[in-house]
């Protein structure tokens, strides 16, 4: 008799613990993926409620909700769901300026052991809401607006006649005459059509760069006004900029095959620790590992820092030069990078990037 309360006494704390083991919330959504489908950009915020149930016999907490990035917003169930109780996780999307198809994340993280880390996604096509003038010619000078005040015309040929369009808008209330200013440089020529324009009217400005007759190399930015009747800002200046590259396409194998070869001994220098106001020179020093004459079309450093013409322009092969650069701190501290941008006409290396580099001290107060 005692043998088996013994053996009973241990069934039940058996028992005991393994129902004590099981105890546990489980958490179970009705869907775990929502489907916004079509929804327009400019139609404002969309929300959807993720619904969820605790089948679980012990108290379900939602511990945290992390939505994937910032166009997603996140409420829950903040109290403790008994079994058998329900919840809710809901996601709100703003599509503003995301026109397209989404699919974003949202981190559930709850106390379930078997779903600590539960991924709800929501999805949908944004359709792109349709764009006004104003994001059409974002960039406005007094009534006149542009794509924007600055064209690009990127790698231009030394060679080349390149022509390109900026389209222009009237945002004003009355008819705006337009008129390219008299200072437009030579190797440049600009017209606008219509030379009237009347409100709420597209136009054209239509550029023309010889690049031939500007006879430069490298980055390269200009500036043209348009002068017109406009009461809030009559003046209107434009900004051109692009990079002239030497044609080497009408060269044959043979003639690539001996062209000049420019090869520095280093193209980084990284100076000690200076003081504010101190200066700091180098020589780059480079050669012609080429058969024909290597030439130095250009230098042309950054802000704050100076390359002075090499000592040698021309070089035959087997010939070194180098180029003196002076870098003036004044006003400087802390981490600095200058750069020098040399020109020349190796075909394999025409744009040769030289690195300056160090730390300004601050000066002693």
């Amino acid at each position: 008799m005692k043998r088996l309360t013994v053996l009973m006494t241990a069934i039940f704390a058996v028992l005991a613990l393994t129902g004590f083991a099981q105890k546990k919330a489980t958490i179970k959504f009705e869907s775990m993926v929502h489907d916004f489908g079509q929804i327009k950009e400019d139609g404002g915020f969309v929300t959807c409620s993720f619904k969820l149930t605790n089948t679980g016999n012990d108290t379900l907490k939602i511990v945290n909700v992390k939505p994937g990035c910032g166009c997603t917003t996140s409420n829950w169930t903040k109290e403790a769901i008994k079994p058998g109780g329900k919840g809710f996780v809901d996601a709100t999307f703003d599509p503003r300026n995301r026109p397209g198809e989404f699919a974003k994340g949202i981190a559930v993280t709850t106390n379930d052991p078997d779903n600590q880390n539960i991924s709800l996604t929501i999805k949908g096509t944004v359709l792109p809401r349709q764009k006004t003038y104003t994001d059409l010619y974002p960039t406005k000078l007094g009534n006149l607006r542009f794509e924007s005040s600055q064209l690009n015309l990127q790698n231009v040929k030394n060679i080349e006649v390149r022509t390109d369009t900026m389209k222009i808008y009237n945002d004003w209330k009355q008819n705006m005459t337009l008129e390219i200013g008299k200072d437009i440089p030579a190797y440049m020529t600009a017209k606008v059509i219509p030379e009237t324009l009347k409100p709420g009217k597209e136009g054209l400005i239509i550029i023309t760069y010889d690049a031939k007759l500007k006879n430069d190399f490298g980055y390269l930015y200009d500036r043209i006004n348009i002068n017109t009747n406009d009461s809030a800002q009559a003046q209107k200046t434009l900004s051109i900029s692009l990079n002239i590259v030497e044609d080497f396409s009408t060269l044959t194998p043979e003639q690539l095959a001996k062209s000049p070869k420019v090869v520095f001994t280093t193209t980084t220098y990284e100076f000690p620790n200076v003081k504010q106001g101190d200066k700091v020179d180098y020589s780059f020093e480079f050669r012609n590992d080429g058969e024909n004459d290597l030439i130095i079309r250009k230098t042309k450093a950054s802000c704050g820092c100076t390359a002075s013409t090499p000592e040698k322009s021309v070089l035959k092969k087997g010939e070194s030069s180098n180029i003196k650069i002076s870098f003036n701190t004044a006003g400087k501290e802390g981490k600095q990078h200058k750069t020098v941008t040399v020109i020349t006409n190796d075909p394999n290396n025409s744009s040769v990037t030289l690195n300056i580099t160090g730390t300004v001290d601050k000066p002693a107060q």
